[in-house]
């Protein structure tokens, strides 16, 4: 057995944890570790080959590869330690049990930053009824194969769910010369970005079939084809208008989930809501030494601000490790009427600076106001030409009304205009 101290600990090497080790270093914590269970650092963005990414960070349109791999020398020339091909199995006090080559490895930390991103749902998740066969995949697997081993997944495919990755595997697979017969989401309203919707089904004459699902699969060996049904205002198929589409492939986009098992390890308060850790304005845990970013927090939708988020969380792991990160009483945050959920779950009043809340409304509309208030009094308000499920909204509390907090802080939005 072997025992390495560090002052911040980060597991995940992706966008979100590379942000948060080298913002941790900048901050002055002397020795730094990434845990990383894969081979090589990137995370998920070593397998998304296409542009879109860093247009915030670094003004400039990057691959999902370039833009870790520009995150990765910075961390590296901050003094970052990298420990790839080992595994973080389980989160005790101050200290962290992983597995490796060389055995079973105890890390003792200062303060702890979890960024293990997320998985998809797959057919298990979602209970699809009908046969086994295989050309079943969830849509990031796909992508997987196709952009880091050169398979071919399918010809003929039907993808379930408006996800992002969905839409773009839409995208990749045309250019690839697949038929992408159809995108289905159960939803009135689209579950990712407007843009990919533009971009990847718009552009390429995709069609979208709102409020619909699938029913049934079928096939022996492969894949030959799948039943979809219009659904009804509670999302119960109508099977009188179901319809059987021929293909051979079936990509499923239907969601991420926070990949937590290390944090409920540790006995870390979770979000029934987002199934990430409930944490305050510093990204601080119910256990202070432990901090949490990225998408293991909260699903996000640019990579962009996950990595600001991490940033954040990296500098104030480095704080607590040296002793002067803000303490105190938390009031929590409320997702008041049309609001689907709040991060961070938590204001500490004496924060000293001004909070930044990040929500999702519940369903899209127009003339959009978002509201953020506290015992009756209004903190911040926003109007909005347009908002989405599918994409991140933001509120600021300025930092006098933060310290003035005591009262719970509740956000709600109201449409002058309903869209689903």
């Amino acid at each position: 057995m072997k025992e390495i101290e560090c002052d911040v600990a980060v597991v995940g090497a992706g966008p979100a944890g590379l942000a948060a080790a080298e913002a941790a270093k900048t901050a002055g914590a002397a020795r730094v570790l990434v845990i990383e269970r894969d081979v090589r650092p990137g995370g998920i963005l070593q397998q998304c080959i296409h542009p879109g990414f860093g247009l915030q960070n670094f003004g400039e349109e990057l691959t999902g590869p370039e833009y870790a791999e520009r995150y990765l020398k910075r961390a590296t020339a901050a003094g970052v330690e990298l420990l790839t091909g080992t595994t973080a199995l389980e989160l005790r006090e101050r200290e962290l049990v992983c597995a490796g080559a060389g055995g079973i490895l105890h890390v003792r930390f200062g303060a702890l930053v979890l960024a293990m991103g997320c998985r998809e749902r797959t057919r298990a998740n979602l209970v699809i009824p009908g046969s086994r066969p295989s050309g079943i995949y969830t849509a990031g697997s796909a992508q997987k194969l196709i952009n880091l081993y050169g398979d071919r997944v399918g010809r003929e495919v039907v993808i379930l769910g408006s996800g992002d990755i969905g839409m773009i595997m839409a995208r990749r697979l045309t250019l690839e010369g697949a038929h992408v017969k159809a995108v289905v989401e159960l939803l009135p309203f689209l579950a990712g970005l407007t843009r990919n919707k533009v971009q990847c089904l718009d552009d390429f004459g995709i069609p979208l079939l709102l409020s619909h699902t699938v029913v049934d699969v079928d096939g022996v060996d492969r894949l030959a084809s799948v039943t979809i049904a219009p659904v009804d205002e509670k999302r119960r198929p109508i099977l009188e208008k179901k319809e059987t589409i021929p293909c051979d492939t079936l990509l499923l986009s239907v969601g991420l989930i926070p990949e937590n098992e290390l944090s409920r390890t540790g006995g870390i308060e979770l979000s029934p809501v987002t199934r990430g850790p409930v944490v305050n304005q510093f990204k601080q845990t119910s256990d202070p030494a432990v901090f949490a970013c990225g998408n293991v927090l909260h699903v996000n939708d640019l990579v962009d601000h996950v990595s600001l988020e991490s940033a954040e969380a990296g500098r104030n792991a480095a704080l607590f490790a040296a002793g002067t990160l803000p303490a105190g009483a938390a009031q929590p945050t409320v997702a008041g009427p049309g609001i689907r959920y709040v991060c961070p779950q938590r204001v500490v009043a004496d924060g000293g600076a001004d909070v930044t809340l990040f929500f999702r409304t519940l369903a899209p509309g127009r003339g959009t106001t978002l509201r953020c208030t506290s015992g009756g009094a209004e903190l911040a308000r926003k109007r909005c030409p347009r908002t989405s499920p599918g994409t991140m909204e933001s509120l600021t509390i300025p930092k006098d009304a933060v310290a003035a907090l005591s009262a719970p802080v509740e956000i709600s939005c109201e449409h002058e205009e309903a869209l689903a």
